[in-house]
């Protein structure tokens, strides 16, 4: 977690505090050019000191990438038909208890996984922003055209789960689209892109997946899944 997330928007809630007390105090004491403008300063710290600090809670839901890793594990069940149920865990960090996974049920012939990814600029990785990642969607996927435009569809919300699991925040403040809404005044991402990887779904296989600085890279780790990634990529009947 980066320190000054916290220090420099308490620092300025602090001033901001006092200052509003000293206006108020102006007020109540009959100087109403001093008290407004001391109660103007004063609340308008505090508010961009606690906009500040909820941006700062909602980027610590993105884990921070300095080299490649595995960020899912998923194990596959058939239910029936194009269907099935995917066991999701992810690996656990530091002050963490070990995840037993979600259960997802999903249709389609392939599964599909999608990130979300920041890349910062070096003067920001200076000050301690390492390109992060959260892991956004998970859904199915089918082969033929027409399955995909009329079949039954399969979407999960993964960033909800993230910031169920890192500790949600009270109000709204999501880091991918302010970074994106405020870049002409404070351009410090180098980019911020989205990331997908998808594989074929198979009874009993299992696939690590695993981010990159280019991105995500699905890899199958037992023979059900390899064999399904050799010879399972036609148009299901």
């Amino acid at each position: 977690m980066i320190w000054w997330w916290w220090v420099l928007p308490a620092a300025v809630a602090l001033i901001g505090f006092v200052v509003l007390i000293r206006g108020l105090r102006a007020l109540s004491g009959g100087k109403p050019f001093r008290g407004v403008a001391g109660a103007l300063f004063g609340g308008g710290a505090l508010w961009a000191a606690s906009l500040a600090a909820l941006f700062g809670m909602n980027l610590q839901t993105y884990e921070r990438l300095t080299y490649e890793r595995p960020v899912a594990t998923l194990a596959l069940r058939q239910l029936g038909p194009q269907y099935y149920e995917i066991n999701l865990t992810q690996p656990t960090v530091q002050g963490q208890t070990a995840d037993a996974g979600a259960l997802y049920p999903v249709h389609g012939d392939d599964w599909r996984i999608e990130a979300q990814v920041l890349k910062w600029k070096p003067w920001a990785n200076v000050m301690g922003l390492d390109s992060q990642y959260r892991l956004d969607r998970l859904s199915g996927r089918y082969r033929a055209i027409e399955q995909e435009l009329h079949g039954e569809r399969s979407a999960y919300d993964l960033a909800a789960a993230s910031n169920a699991r890192n500790g949600a925040v009270p109000f709204k403040v999501e880091a991918w689209d302010a970074i994106r809404r405020y870049r002409p005044y404070v351009d410090a991402a180098d980019t911020l892109y989205g990331s997908a990887a998808y594989m074929p779904m198979a009874d009993g296989a299992r696939y690590e997946v695993w981010i990159t600085q280019s991105g995500l890279v699905a890899r199958p780790v037992n023979d059900v899944a390899r064999n399904a990634s050799a010879g399972g990529w036609t148009v299901a009947n």
